[in-house]
């Protein structure tokens, strides 16, 4: 197969930064997705509903400023929540609703204090989030989770976060939606197949073309470098097995991160790899060496999209193989990003949509 026609994807982790450098971002975004769940980590974060509107205004803003229809793309806006993050919140929040009748923020975002980028403000111990979470169960709002411990060694923190944090807050909360982000390891793929079906997870292209010798072999590439790190082999297998299986617990979640590319080589490096320009075209490429590329349109099209509750895309985009070969930089506001892959050759490009 050389083509392939599917419904247009969703990410359900995307980060868009703020100030210029979301114009950059949305240029990549916008012709891939329909709809990208923002992350909140932002400085400061998005810990309220009047922030997180004002943040969806500024990227309504930037389509704008890049000439890109709004009526296109749906910002899906989330909170960070921290341990003030009080009930009242999640119920102000869970009333907003956009034109279309989606929920205007449709998740809150956990992240452990001090596990990944701009994390500082996280929460330091779930048990403080226990009135919040019993608020989102009652409105059936989505809680993501980065789901690392921030304690132990650094490829051992998410199946070390799935014993101690993850079991008793499913057990605890047995209504609540949950999203595992970008998970990495292959005891997260056993558990959440083993888990209720609330409990599903996103899985990042880097994370399904890339293990630690990659990042480490040879010398650092600094630029593969992201939080969850990459894994061993065994890992990388398990997620491709996970992603290609055609399970509606899993599916796409880009954790696209951009950085400026002198912080990212630098002494001490951000986390984040940068691949909203070849996302899907990657996507692809893992489905169609895996003998599934019938299956892509469900994980990038369908599975996020029932999860969260929202109707699935009518729009589509056709793929073609046909490769191209990626920038060393793109813009990135005033600065440029070395974007995944830079100067290597993609297999798929994106060569057509409908409305």
């Amino acid at each position: 197969m050389t083509s392939i026609t599917i419904r247009c994807p969703d990410d359900f982790h995307h980060h868009c930064r703020d100030g210029p450098a979301t114009a950059s971002v949305l240029k990549h975004a916008y012709p891939r997705f329909r709809r990208c769940l923002m992350m909140p980590n932002l400085k400061p974060p998005v810990t309220t509903t009047e922030l997180a509107l004002e943040y969806k205004n500024r990227i309504l803003d930037a389509l704008k400023q890049n000439g890109q229809d709004p009526s296109n793309f749906q910002p899906l806006m989330t909170l960070y929540l921290t341990d003030r993050t009080t009930p009242d919140e999640i119920k102000k929040a869970s009333a907003l609703k956009n034109d279309d009748g989606t929920p205007t923020v449709i998740g809150c975002k956990y992240y452990p204090a001090g596990a990944t980028t701009n994390s500082d403000f996280g929460v330091t111990d779930v048990k403080n989030l226990y009135p919040v979470l019993e608020a989102m169960q009652e409105v059936g709002m989505m809680l993501c989770i980065h789901s690392e411990v921030t304690h132990a060694d650094i490829f051992e923190r998410e199946p070390i976060f799935i014993e101690e944090i993850m079991k008793p807050l499913v057990q605890d909360f047995p209504r609540l939606k949950i999203t595992m982000e970008h998970i990495s390891t292959q005891e997260a793929v056993e558990y959440v197949l083993s888990a209720p079906s609330n409990v599903k997870a996103s899985i990042t292209c880097h994370h399904l073309i890339y293990n630690r010798n990659h990042m480490l072999v040879g010398g650092i590439r600094p630029h593969l470098y992201c939080l969850p790190i990459l894994k061993a082999e065994v890992h990388r297998k398990a997620l491709v097995e996970a992603a290609t299986s055609g399970n509606p617990k899993f599916f796409l979640g880009t954790d696209s991160a951009p950085h400026a590319t002198h912080t990212k080589e630098a002494a001490c490096g951000c986390a984040g790899v940068f691949s909203a320009h070849c996302c899907i075209e990657i996507y692809a490429q893992v489905f169609e060496q895996a003998g599934k590329l019938d299956r892509l349109e469900d994980f990038c099209s369908s599975f996020g999209a029932d999860h969260y509750g929202i109707a699935r895309n009518t729009s589509t985009i056709t793929l073609e193989k046909k490769p191209w070969t990626v920038p060393m930089t793109y813009e990135f506001g005033a600065d440029t990003v070395t974007p995944l892959k830079a100067g290597e050759e993609v297999e798929w490009q994106i060569v057509g949509s409908s409305a």
